[in-house]
């Protein structure tokens, strides 16, 4: 028989298993909009979007877990067109929706960037940046660059863009790495030492820096490297409770 997990108690525990008490945010961490108390079958997914919520309600599923939740800093505080149409649907299905963004980007076992590490074999030996989410290590035997970008292409499933100091055969020893819209901490990735930063979204003022400070910069994709976060907690949630949890992976080219 399948198990259930108590909303409430699913909440708390992964408030404290995410620590999000102490990571400050742009948005709101947790339960994000309340549905059913038990909950059997969670589809996770990147974003809370109407099409995952859609599929979440064909499934039968009674929440939804993702990494970009429904609600952010500076949305309008009037609820209409899609954002009524995505909390209409989950409201009326009983669906609740469980949302985590920098906690689960910085998180030490499930986290987007020590998952995403370890699915490139890249070493995390520290991390820098002004919210520590810039993790950086070094490769066990110096690898070419080009050699570098194809094994992102295999892991992640898109070509990646390859900016500033872009010479395939140049050598990489150090790396830097953090997921989704992250352009910004290329000069703390230089700074550290990295001979190659990776992140999802590039920056044009970013390129620049990169050219200026010698650095590869690779740009991975926002949604590929950020759906290994969200897998990984799923697991956790599977592996302690019991209950069903589907991953969906509504793929995006950015």
């Amino acid at each position: 028989m399948q198990q259930t997990v108590d909303r409430e108690v699913l909440e708390r525990d992964l408030a404290e298993f995410l620590d999000i008490a102490r990571t400050p945010d742009y948005c709101p961490n947790g339960l994000q909009v309340e549905g059913n108390r038990n909950i059997q079958r969670i589809v996770a997914g990147v974003t809370a979007s109407r099409a995952l919520i859609e599929l979440a309600i064909q499934e039968g599923a009674q929440a939804i877990l993702v990494h970009h939740g429904l609600m952010w800093k500076g949305d309008p505080q009037v609820i209409r067109g899609f954002r009524k149409e995505r909390l209409e649907l989950a409201l009326s299905a009983g669906l609740n929706v469980f949302a985590y963004h920098l906690p689960l980007d910085k998180h030490p076992e499930v986290g987007n960037n020590i998952q995403l590490g370890r699915m490139l074999g890249w070493p995390s030996e520290r991390t820098v940046g002004d919210k520590g989410l810039v993790h950086v290590g070094t490769l066990q035997q110096p690898q070419r660059l080009g050699d570098v970008a194809a094994v992102v292409e295999a892991a992640l499933g898109r070509q990646p863009d390859i900016q500033g100091a872009n010479d395939p055969d140049r050598l990489i020893r150090t790396v830097a790495w953090c997921t989704g819209g992250a352009p910004g901490y290329v000069e703390d990735a230089a700074l550290a030492g990295a001979d190659l930063y990776l992140t999802g979204e590039l920056s044009e003022p970013a390129v620049h820096v990169a050219r200026e400070t010698g650095v590869s910069l690779i740009g991975a994709g926002h949604h590929a490297t950020e759906r290994c976060g969200v897998q990984a907690l799923g697991a956790w949630i599977a592996q302690r409770y019991g209950v069903s949890v589907v991953f969906h992976d509504l793929f995006v080219t950015v």
